[in-house]
Order: structure tokens, then C-alpha cells, then sequence
């Protein structure tokens, strides 16, 4: 699993106007199911991000086609990590 930090660079004006394109790129992804949680930062700084089901490699070139990368808006922070415990309506995504 990875847990992907999204940190804006630029005003929220400029992210706002890019917002529905990665809302797109957001559903898009979960489709293939490779996004399970996504949400904002309170305060409003950025996003995360939990992922699952490919290689960081794999991952990364998904990253790449999100609009907030691709115009620049957000820094990615990626840290993968193995989901040890989970509560128990969430054990399908318990790793080991």
C-alpha cells in the first residue's frame, strides 16, 4: 500500500481551477481500483492519498497524469508501508 502526500506549490485559486480534472483523474483511478481513500488536508495544504495493488514504478506513472502534477500545483511525498493492523470492516486490506 502507499500512502501518497500531496502538498500544494501554488495558490488555491490555481488548484481550484484544476480541481475538476483531477476529479476525473481521481474517479478514473478508483475505477481500476487502485485508489481506496483519497481527501484534503485540514487546513486546506493538500491531499492524501491511499493506493494499493501496484508497484511504486507503477504508481509513479499513474501520478504523472494527474493535472495537479502535471501543471505543477502539488509536491508528491509516496511512502508505501504494509498494513499490519486494520479495523475489522477494513481486515480485506490487512497485509500481513
Amino acid at each position: 500500500m502507499y500512502l501518497i502526500d500531496l502538498e500544494y506549490q501554488v495558490p488555491l485559486e490555481q488548484v481550484d481551477a484544476a480541481r475538476d480534472a483531477h476529479v476525473a483523474f481521481l474517479r478514473e483511478q478508483y475505477a481500476q481500483g487502485v485508489f481506496l481513500f483519497s481527501g484534503r488536508k485540514v487546513p486546506r495544504s493538500g491531499g492524501i492519498i491511499l493506493a494499493r495493488g501496484v508497484t511504486l514504478d507503477e504508481l509513479d506513472a499513474i501520478l504523472q497524469k494527474d493535472p495537479f502534477r502535471q501543471q505543477g500545483l502539488a509536491r508528491y511525498t509516496v511512502t508505501e508501508f504494509v498494513a499490519g493492523m486494520t479495523a475489522p470492516e477494513l481486515a480485506q486490506f490487512q497485509e500481513g
